[in-house]
Protein backbone atom coordinates (compact mmCIF):
# COMPACT_ATOMS: atom_id res chain seq x y z
CA UNK A 1 0.00 0.00 0.00
CA UNK A 2 1.11 3.12 -1.10
CA UNK A 3 1.85 6.18 2.09
CA UNK A 4 3.16 9.22 3.15
CA UNK A 5 4.94 10.14 6.33
CA UNK A 6 4.70 13.50 7.72
CA UNK A 7 8.11 14.71 8.40
CA UNK A 8 6.56 18.53 9.24
CA UNK A 9 3.19 19.45 9.24
CA UNK A 10 4.17 23.04 8.87
CA UNK A 11 1.86 25.60 11.02
CA UNK A 12 -1.70 23.63 10.45
CA UNK A 13 -2.21 20.79 7.68
CA UNK A 14 -5.53 19.21 7.55
CA UNK A 15 -7.00 16.53 5.82
CA UNK A 16 -10.00 17.93 4.08
CA UNK A 17 -12.17 16.91 1.04
CA UNK A 18 -15.83 18.07 0.06
CA UNK A 19 -17.60 17.78 3.41
CA UNK A 20 -20.49 15.61 4.60
CA UNK A 21 -23.73 17.47 3.48
CA UNK A 22 -27.16 16.47 5.69
CA UNK A 23 -26.23 16.61 9.06
CA UNK A 24 -27.05 20.42 10.21
CA UNK A 25 -30.43 18.86 12.33
CA UNK A 26 -27.87 17.32 14.23
CA UNK A 27 -25.37 20.27 14.70
CA UNK A 28 -22.48 19.24 12.24
CA UNK A 29 -21.63 21.53 9.17
CA UNK A 30 -20.84 20.55 5.80
CA UNK A 31 -17.05 21.43 6.97
CA UNK A 32 -15.02 19.92 3.50
CA UNK A 33 -12.27 21.61 2.24
CA UNK A 34 -12.56 25.64 2.52
CA UNK A 35 -11.08 26.42 -1.04
CA UNK A 36 -13.29 24.37 -3.22
CA UNK A 37 -12.44 25.36 -6.25
CA UNK A 38 -8.88 24.56 -5.76
CA UNK A 39 -9.34 21.25 -3.98
CA UNK A 40 -11.57 20.36 -7.06
CA UNK A 41 -9.25 21.29 -9.60
CA UNK A 42 -6.13 19.04 -7.91
CA UNK A 43 -8.64 16.18 -7.17
CA UNK A 44 -9.31 16.26 -11.25
CA UNK A 45 -5.87 16.73 -12.04
CA UNK A 46 -4.90 13.73 -10.18
CA UNK A 47 -8.45 11.69 -11.92
CA UNK A 48 -9.61 10.95 -8.16
CA UNK A 49 -13.15 10.30 -6.83
CA UNK A 50 -15.43 13.11 -5.91
CA UNK A 51 -14.74 11.93 -2.39
CA UNK A 52 -10.58 11.74 -2.03
CA UNK A 53 -9.42 13.46 0.61
CA UNK A 54 -6.21 16.21 0.27
CA UNK A 55 -3.72 18.12 2.21
CA UNK A 56 -5.37 21.38 3.32
CA UNK A 57 -2.09 23.15 4.17
CA UNK A 58 -2.26 26.51 6.16
CA UNK A 59 0.37 29.07 4.91
CA UNK A 60 2.78 26.25 4.08
CA UNK A 61 5.61 24.19 5.63
CA UNK A 62 4.60 21.22 4.92
CA UNK A 63 7.02 18.27 4.48
CA UNK A 64 6.42 14.92 3.60
CA UNK A 65 7.59 11.23 2.51
CA UNK A 66 6.55 9.12 0.03
CA UNK A 67 6.77 5.14 1.14
CA UNK A 68 5.75 4.09 -2.50
CA UNK A 69 5.58 5.77 -5.86
CA UNK A 70 2.70 8.01 -6.49
CA UNK A 71 1.74 11.46 -8.23
CA UNK A 72 0.63 14.09 -6.45
CA UNK A 73 -0.05 18.25 -7.42
CA UNK A 74 -0.27 21.71 -5.50
CA UNK A 75 -3.35 23.54 -5.56
CA UNK A 76 -4.66 26.76 -3.90
CA UNK A 77 -2.21 28.86 -2.21
CA UNK A 78 0.49 29.70 -4.52
CA UNK A 79 4.14 28.15 -2.82
CA UNK A 80 7.50 27.02 -3.71
CA UNK A 81 7.95 23.27 -3.53
CA UNK A 82 10.84 20.49 -4.16
CA UNK A 83 10.26 16.99 -4.74
CA UNK A 84 13.86 15.53 -3.90
CA UNK A 85 14.98 18.71 -4.53
CA UNK A 86 13.52 19.25 -8.04
CA UNK A 87 11.12 22.50 -8.68
CA UNK A 88 7.43 21.43 -8.29
CA UNK A 89 5.25 23.12 -10.74
CA UNK A 90 1.67 24.82 -9.73
CA UNK A 91 -1.27 22.88 -10.67
CA UNK A 92 1.36 20.68 -12.36
CA UNK A 93 1.15 16.90 -11.29
CA UNK A 94 3.98 15.48 -10.67
CA UNK A 95 5.90 12.05 -9.38
CA UNK A 96 7.28 11.27 -5.95
CA UNK A 97 9.32 8.11 -6.21
CA UNK A 98 9.97 5.60 -2.90
CA UNK A 99 11.90 7.34 -0.06
CA UNK A 100 11.45 10.81 -1.70
CA UNK A 101 10.98 14.19 0.06
CA UNK A 102 8.26 16.91 -1.08
CA UNK A 103 8.91 20.07 0.63
CA UNK A 104 6.79 23.07 0.73
CA UNK A 105 7.69 26.71 1.61
CA UNK A 106 5.59 29.29 3.15
CA UNK A 107 2.62 30.67 0.71
CA UNK A 108 3.68 33.75 -1.00
CA UNK A 109 0.26 34.42 -2.46
CA UNK A 110 -3.20 33.23 -0.57
CA UNK A 111 -3.02 31.31 2.65
CA UNK A 112 -4.22 27.91 1.84
CA UNK A 113 -2.35 25.48 -0.44
CA UNK A 114 -3.77 22.12 -1.33
CA UNK A 115 -1.62 19.11 -2.17
CA UNK A 116 -3.46 16.42 -3.86
CA UNK A 117 -2.20 12.68 -4.04
CA UNK A 118 -3.51 9.98 -6.59
CA UNK A 119 -5.81 7.99 -5.26
CA UNK A 120 -6.53 10.62 -1.70
CA UNK A 121 -6.01 10.53 1.75
CA UNK A 122 -7.26 7.06 2.37
CA UNK A 123 -8.59 7.03 6.34
CA UNK A 124 -11.29 6.55 7.81
CA UNK A 125 -14.29 8.87 7.11
CA UNK A 126 -16.53 9.80 9.96
CA UNK A 127 -20.26 10.62 8.78
CA UNK A 128 -19.59 9.43 5.53
CA UNK A 129 -16.75 12.41 4.94
CA UNK A 130 -12.94 12.48 6.27
CA UNK A 131 -13.12 16.31 6.34
CA UNK A 132 -11.72 17.56 10.19
CA UNK A 133 -13.81 20.15 11.42
CA UNK A 134 -11.87 22.02 13.70
CA UNK A 135 -15.45 23.34 15.43
CA UNK A 136 -16.94 20.38 16.12
CA UNK A 137 -13.80 18.15 16.57
CA UNK A 138 -15.46 15.84 13.76
CA UNK A 139 -12.91 14.27 11.47
CA UNK A 140 -9.29 13.55 11.61
CA UNK A 141 -6.78 15.35 13.91
CA UNK A 142 -4.46 18.40 12.70
CA UNK A 143 -1.77 16.64 11.15
CA UNK A 144 1.54 15.58 13.45
CA UNK A 145 5.24 14.83 12.65
CA UNK A 146 5.14 10.68 12.28
CA UNK A 147 1.86 10.57 11.00
CA UNK A 148 1.51 8.08 8.87
CA UNK A 149 -1.15 8.63 5.77
CA UNK A 150 -2.26 5.74 3.74
CA UNK A 151 -3.41 6.34 0.01
CA UNK A 152 -6.43 4.92 -1.88
CA UNK A 153 -6.06 2.71 -5.61
CA UNK A 154 -5.03 5.64 -7.82
CA UNK A 155 -6.79 5.67 -11.25
CA UNK A 156 -4.27 5.45 -14.35
CA UNK A 157 -2.26 9.06 -15.05
CA UNK A 158 -4.92 11.72 -17.33
CA UNK A 159 -4.21 13.14 -20.27
CA UNK A 160 -4.39 16.88 -18.58
CA UNK A 161 -0.76 17.65 -17.42
CA UNK A 162 -1.21 20.68 -16.14
CA UNK A 163 -3.90 23.67 -15.13
CA UNK A 164 -4.08 27.27 -15.70
CA UNK A 165 -4.31 28.43 -12.60
CA UNK A 166 -4.19 32.08 -11.47
CA UNK A 167 -3.09 32.51 -8.19
CA UNK A 168 -4.34 33.94 -5.46
CA UNK A 169 -5.30 37.88 -5.56
CA UNK A 170 -2.67 39.59 -3.30
CA UNK A 171 -4.42 43.42 -2.93
CA UNK A 172 -7.79 44.27 -2.82
CA UNK A 173 -10.59 41.96 -2.81
CA UNK A 174 -13.92 42.12 -3.79
CA UNK A 175 -16.38 39.54 -2.88
CA UNK A 176 -19.80 39.06 -4.70
CA UNK A 177 -22.45 38.69 -2.09
CA UNK A 178 -26.52 38.10 -2.30
CA UNK A 179 -28.53 39.78 -0.36
CA UNK A 180 -29.40 37.93 2.52
CA UNK A 181 -32.59 37.82 4.45
CA UNK A 182 -32.16 40.10 7.28
CA UNK A 183 -30.91 43.08 5.19
CA UNK A 184 -33.51 45.60 6.71
CA UNK A 185 -30.96 45.44 9.70
CA UNK A 186 -28.67 47.87 7.44
CA UNK A 187 -29.67 51.33 7.15
CA UNK A 188 -27.60 51.29 3.85
CA UNK A 189 -28.41 47.57 2.40
CA UNK A 190 -25.90 48.33 0.01
CA UNK A 191 -23.09 46.60 1.96
CA UNK A 192 -20.64 49.63 0.97
CA UNK A 193 -17.19 50.22 2.46
CA UNK A 194 -13.78 48.31 3.04
CA UNK A 195 -11.96 46.38 5.33
CA UNK A 196 -9.08 45.12 6.75
CA UNK A 197 -9.20 40.47 7.39
CA UNK A 198 -8.38 40.21 11.49
CA UNK A 199 -5.52 37.93 12.27
CA UNK A 200 -7.89 35.49 14.39
CA UNK A 201 -9.43 34.64 11.24
CA UNK A 202 -9.99 30.61 11.08
CA UNK A 203 -12.13 28.14 8.81
CA UNK A 204 -14.76 29.21 11.38
CA UNK A 205 -15.28 32.83 10.28
CA UNK A 206 -13.40 35.61 8.89
CA UNK A 207 -13.40 38.47 10.77
CA UNK A 208 -13.19 41.71 9.11
CA UNK A 209 -12.28 45.19 11.30
CA UNK A 210 -12.80 48.88 10.44
CA UNK A 211 -15.73 50.17 8.55
CA UNK A 212 -18.87 49.87 10.86
CA UNK A 213 -22.10 49.30 9.04
CA UNK A 214 -25.05 51.23 10.90
CA UNK A 215 -27.96 49.02 12.08
CA UNK A 216 -31.29 50.17 11.39
CA UNK A 217 -32.63 48.47 14.74
CA UNK A 218 -31.15 47.70 17.92
CA UNK A 219 -30.95 43.87 19.59
CA UNK A 220 -30.62 40.86 17.78
CA UNK A 221 -32.43 37.90 15.97
CA UNK A 222 -33.36 34.35 17.86
CA UNK A 223 -30.91 32.34 16.47
CA UNK A 224 -31.61 30.30 13.18
CA UNK A 225 -29.89 28.65 10.37
CA UNK A 226 -26.59 29.90 8.47
CA UNK A 227 -24.67 29.06 5.77
CA UNK A 228 -21.01 28.74 4.43
CA UNK A 229 -20.68 32.15 3.03
CA UNK A 230 -23.20 34.11 5.66
CA UNK A 231 -22.30 37.82 5.85
CA UNK A 232 -23.28 38.38 9.32
CA UNK A 233 -23.52 41.67 11.17
CA UNK A 234 -22.71 41.99 15.12
CA UNK A 235 -23.51 44.50 17.75
CA UNK A 236 -20.30 46.75 16.65
CA UNK A 237 -21.27 46.87 13.29
CA UNK A 238 -18.35 44.79 11.80
CA UNK A 239 -19.21 42.41 9.53
CA UNK A 240 -18.13 38.47 9.98
CA UNK A 241 -18.03 36.00 7.62
CA UNK A 242 -18.67 32.24 7.83
CA UNK A 243 -16.40 29.69 6.50
CA UNK A 244 -16.73 25.87 5.86
CA UNK A 245 -16.86 25.03 10.06
CA UNK A 246 -19.33 27.90 11.39
CA UNK A 247 -21.75 26.85 13.35
CA UNK A 248 -25.01 25.55 11.93
CA UNK A 249 -27.14 28.23 13.88
CA UNK A 250 -26.63 32.08 14.95
CA UNK A 251 -28.13 34.61 16.60
CA UNK A 252 -26.67 37.78 14.29
CA UNK A 253 -28.59 39.40 11.27
CA UNK A 254 -27.60 37.51 8.01
CA UNK A 255 -27.14 40.55 5.72
CA UNK A 256 -25.74 38.82 2.89
CA UNK A 257 -24.58 35.73 1.31
CA UNK A 258 -21.62 35.46 -1.09
CA UNK A 259 -21.12 33.42 -4.15
CA UNK A 260 -19.59 29.96 -4.14
CA UNK A 261 -17.10 31.30 -5.89
CA UNK A 262 -16.31 34.39 -3.78
CA UNK A 263 -15.96 31.61 -0.76
CA UNK A 264 -13.33 30.37 -2.70
CA UNK A 265 -11.57 33.74 -2.69
CA UNK A 266 -12.69 34.26 1.11
CA UNK A 267 -10.29 30.86 1.60
CA UNK A 268 -7.44 32.71 0.61
CA UNK A 269 -7.41 36.00 2.77
CA UNK A 270 -4.41 37.12 4.51
CA UNK A 271 -4.67 38.88 8.00
CA UNK A 272 -4.41 42.45 6.59
CA UNK A 273 -5.67 42.04 3.02
CA UNK A 274 -8.49 44.17 2.15
CA UNK A 275 -11.96 43.40 1.01
CA UNK A 276 -15.05 45.08 -0.03
CA UNK A 277 -18.34 43.84 -0.85
CA UNK A 278 -20.32 43.92 -4.41
CA UNK A 279 -23.52 43.22 -3.97
CA UNK A 280 -25.42 40.96 -6.42
CA UNK A 281 -29.17 41.24 -7.65
CA UNK A 282 -31.42 37.86 -6.81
Amino acid sequence: MAEVVVVAPGPLTLIQDSGRPGYASMGVSRSGAFDVGAYEVGRRLLDNQADAAALEVLLGGLTVRATAATRAVITGGLVQATAADRAVGYGEPFYLLPGEVLTLGHCTRGIRAYVSFAGGIDVAPILGSRATDTLSGIGPRPLAAGDVLPLGTAAPPARATVAPLTPPADGLVTLDALPGPRTDWLADPGLAGEWTVAPDSNRVGVRLTGHAWDRSQPGEVPSEGVVRGAVQLPSDGRPVIFGPDHPTTGGYPVVGVLTDASCDLLAQLRPGQRVRFRTLAK
